[in-house]
């Protein structure tokens, strides 16, 4: 085996829009968080630039693309800002008038080469799945970044639309929040459609006491995990999911930018049919 030449550091996290939420009854009694901006917010938001900063790509769910609850702030978009990733781009999925406009988030510090949106089968519509490439030809390495549905039914259907997406690339990751552990029939069956692989399975949900498994980074047979941890954080309802990845000399992956100068590109994205 090739002699590891580079790490790289992923990061997979629902940030719940920049809320905190310390027990289930604050889903209730906090609710108005959800659809009127706050100050916890932004504090929130700037703990969470901090934590993300030290990784190479983070791929975020439950972003805020800009609506009345995040004061009209593209969350992706100050968070590339704040902790200097050259590249960050957002996939806008379900949008309540103007109250709320979630979505999927990439932050970068490693150009993509092309980056997909897909809209995600399902009953309900606002799932959505974004496909980054970085490199080319074979030797490229595919990100997807997901939020899936609740129910089982849909979970599956988005499970198949997605093994579809990778199965036939040799180097593949998938991030986000599953909302089902791995020990699900619709999981194991992702795997085996997509040729994936679950290197190990973290509690990180809820946050103030993790019981469930929702959250995951899963990655082609060929890759090299040097480690996959949670992180004991608590600026949302999830905790972070962080992957340390050996790359090696046959990686062609680009290296990661020179952010010094503090400057953000949003890569342009294309719309899937």
């Amino acid at each position: 085996m090739a002699t590891p030449s580079r790490q790289l550091k992923l990061l997979s996290y629902n940030i719940q829009a920049g809320t905190t939420t310390g027990r289930y009854s604050e889903y209730f009694t906090r609710s108005w968080r959800q659809v009127l901006p706050n100050n916890q917010r932004i504090a929130n938001l700037d703990a969470i630039s901090e934590l993300v900063a030290s990784y190479d790509i983070v791929a975020l769910q439950e972003v805020d693309c800009g609506s009345l609850r995040s004061g009209f702030l593209n969350q992706a978009k100050y968070l590339a800002t704040h902790a200097r990733f050259p590249y960050w781009n957002h996939q806008g999925n379900r949008k309540v008038g103007m109250i709320a406009h979630a979505g999927n988030g990439l932050l970068s510090r490693v150009e993509p080469s092309e980056i997909e949106e897909h809209k995600l089968p399902g009953a309900i519509p606002g799932r959505g799945a974004m496909v980054v490439r970085f490199g080319e030809g074979n030797s490229a390495l595919w990100l997807v970044i997901l939020h899936l549905a609740l129910g089982r039914r849909a979970r599956a259907q988005q499970f198949d639309y997605v093994a579809g997406l990778v199965r036939a690339y040799p180097h593949v990751v998938v991030m986000g929040d599953f909302n089902t552990g791995p020990g699900s029939l619709e999981f194991r069956n992702f795997c085996d459609k997509a040729g994936l692989i679950v290197p190990d399975s973290h509690l990180t949900f809820p946050s103030w006491q993790p019981q469930r498994a929702i959250d995951h980074i899963l990655v082609s047979p060929n890759m090299d995990i040097a480690e996959l941890e949670v992180l004991p954080v608590s600026y949302s309802d999830h905790r972070p999911l962080s992957m340390v990845v050996n790359l090696h000399e046959d990686a062609e992956l680009p290296d990661p930018g020179d952010h010094s100068d503090g400057h953000q590109n949003q890569y342009a994205s294309k719309k899937a049919s």
